[in-house]
């Protein structure tokens, strides 16, 4: 690679960390998974398991497609996730009526995990809040709901 090339590529790669909306979003998830991380180390949970065992607390028992598609996340992803929730007893797999169908839910042992981990969140989301303000947050969650529903439209 000769001189120009590497200027030209230290300059798109500028621009790239500067304005990329997927470089940005993805280095704010890691900062925001990191602190809520921090704050559930007391319960054991990771945020990432903590956000699943809410959604599957919601959807009641819910097929991995329906679960991937309302979480944003390719099945693969989701399954391997799941298996780390059911391997530690907190999720449970179990056939739906159509055979092919396997159907997610919460143990009774991820429903008590949660009522720990509740008490560490609030207290890391009120701190976040805090510090943000509320009225950022309101504007942030609207803006974050816009652009998840047009990175999805395809």
């Amino acid at each position: 690679m000769n001189n120009a090339q590497k200027q030209t590529l230290e300059i798109q790669a500028r621009q790239i960390a500067m304005n990329c909306a997927c470089f940005k979003l993805r280095k704010a998830s890691r900062a925001i998974t990191q602190y809520y991380d921090t704050a559930l180390e007391e319960c054991g949970l990771k945020v990432t398991q903590l956000t699943l065992l809410v959604s599957l607390s919601i959807a009641g028992p819910v097929s991995v497609s329906t679960l991937a598609e309302e979480l944003v996340m390719d099945r693969t992803t989701l399954t391997r996730n799941v298996d780390v929730l059911v391997k530690n007893g907190l999720a449970e797999v179990e056939q739906g009526k159509d055979k092919r169908v396997k159907l997610l839910k919460v143990t009774q042992t991820g429903r008590e995990l949660l009522l720990k981990a509740f008490p560490l969140w609030e207290e890391a989301q009120n701190s976040l809040l805090a510090r943000l303000g509320k009225q950022n947050w309101s504007e942030l969650s609207k803006k974050l709901a816009v652009v998840t529903t047009l990175a999805s439209i395809q």
